[in-house]
């Protein structure tokens, strides 16, 4: 028994009735803790992660405020003692504080990197839920704005989690049976999903969009709200649209991502994720010891599988498919085929995730970064433009587009 609900971006989704959701086995989430025991050092690896410490109770670990509050700044019109979680602590931190039933952000940042206080506020004409909700940035709850993201098992009927952060029911579905009896009939494991379903789970959370049924009781949610791991993430969340040929605050006029929280929106567009190349292919976030928890570092996460004899490349070896000094950052495959494009905070942007090449000639037509003047800063796009057609190996045609 089913009742179709249309929504008017998204076409129809299927939403099953009272009745079948009676009779389903219900399932029991029981947080991460109740895993360790049995994997043990999967754990403590995860325990170590940005995945793990998204948010940080400040009263039981103040030490994770990294903010200056030591003099004034008219941005900061807040104590330390009204923070209830900090968010973040790589690139920026923000600071959340509970009123009533929800918590709220601070409408300010603080920049990890550069060290200083920066604005925050979501403006009007940026993300799209900014028309339902007041302008006044202590009346946006980060109930439906947020936490479904930074939280495992967010209820939206009382605003409860099961834990906060992204714990492993977050990606492997309820663990209650599991945990009674221990099988892999009752958990999901992503690497026994399709490669489409397997890269849902890490993009229900990487990638903008919005849910197909909004808004749920009145409230409009900026997660996928009812999505659990092993589903078909579309029957849930349409990925935010681009329009070609127009920058907007989500994409570049060719639609690769414009802004953070987009890895998922590229890689769906890639060659990569079109050959059935899964996310945990190149990232374990149970932790590893390298930059972004990469399975390999550097060029040896690309290399074993475009090596020199492989088919897919690069031919030649890779200073010939370069020009560039093997040790050199010119050499280095994520600086040509996932340059820092997209925006997290200013001055600060994080990789692209199309894997695919931007031609200088790309950002005189739509002012798109290019890897080439991103690094050779005092160089020009016609310099770049000559320097490519040059190089014996690679199309003139093609990177003059």
């Amino acid at each position: 028994m089913a009742t179709t609900i249309r929504a008017p971006f998204a076409g129809t989704l299927l939403v099953y009735a009272s009745l079948f959701a009676q009779t389903a086995p219900k399932a029991e989430f029981v947080s991460s803790v109740k895993c360790q025991p049995c994997h043990a050092e999967t754990y403590t690896r995860w325990k170590k992660t940005l995945m793990a410490n998204v948010l940080q109770d400040v009263k039981a670990k103040p030490e994770a405020i990294l903010g200056d509050f030591s003099k004034p700044d008219p941005l900061v019109t807040f104590r330390k003692e009204d923070i209830v979680f900090t968010y973040g602590s790589k690139w920026k931190q923000r600071y959340f504080t509970k009123i009533g039933n929800d918590y709220f952000v601070f409408p300010v940042q603080w920049d990890v990197k550069a060290g200083v206080w920066r604005r925050y506020y979501v403006r009007d004409g940026t993300d799209w839920w900014t028309v339902h909700y007041p302008a006044d940035q202590m009346k946006r709850p980060t109930g439906p704005t947020c936490d479904g993201c930074h939280s495992t098992n967010y209820k939206i009927e009382d605003n409860s989690v099961t834990e906060w952060n992204v714990g492993c029911e977050k990606c492997h579905g309820a663990g209650g049976a599991h945990i009674k009896a221990p099988s892999k009939a009752n958990i999901v494991n992503p690497q026994r999903l399709d490669s489409v379903r397997a890269n849902d789970v890490c993009i229900q959370c990487h990638s903008q969009g919005r849910p197909l049924a909004n808004p749920f009781s009145g409230r409009y949610y900026d997660w996928p709200v009812g999505y659990q791991p092993g589903d078909r993430l579309n029957g849930f969340w349409e990925l935010e649209e681009h329009k070609l040929g127009e920058t907007t605050f989500t994409h570049y006029p060719d639609g690769s991502a414009h802004k953070n929280r987009m890895q998922g929106n590229d890689f769906v567009a890639s060659t990569m994720h079109n050959r059935g190349v899964r996310c945990f292919n190149c990232h374990d976030v149970h932790g590893t010891s390298h930059s972004a928890d990469l399975i390999k570092p550097g060029n040896s996460m690309c290399l074993q599988c475009h090596g020199q004899d492989s088919p897919n490349g690069p031919r030649g070896g890779l200073a010939a498919h370069t020009h560039h000094a093997p040790e050199s950052a010119g050499s280095q495959c994520v600086e040509c085929h996932m340059p820092k494009i997209a925006q997290t905070i200013e001055g600060n942007n994080v990789r692209s995730h199309t894997f695919a090449f931007i031609s200088p000639a790309m950002t005189d037509k739509y002012k798109i970064p290019n890897p080439c003047t991103s690094c050779h800063r005092d160089k020009t796009t016609e310099w770049a433009l000559k320097e490519i057609q040059r190089w014996p190996n690679v199309s003139p045609w093609r990177v003059a587009k």
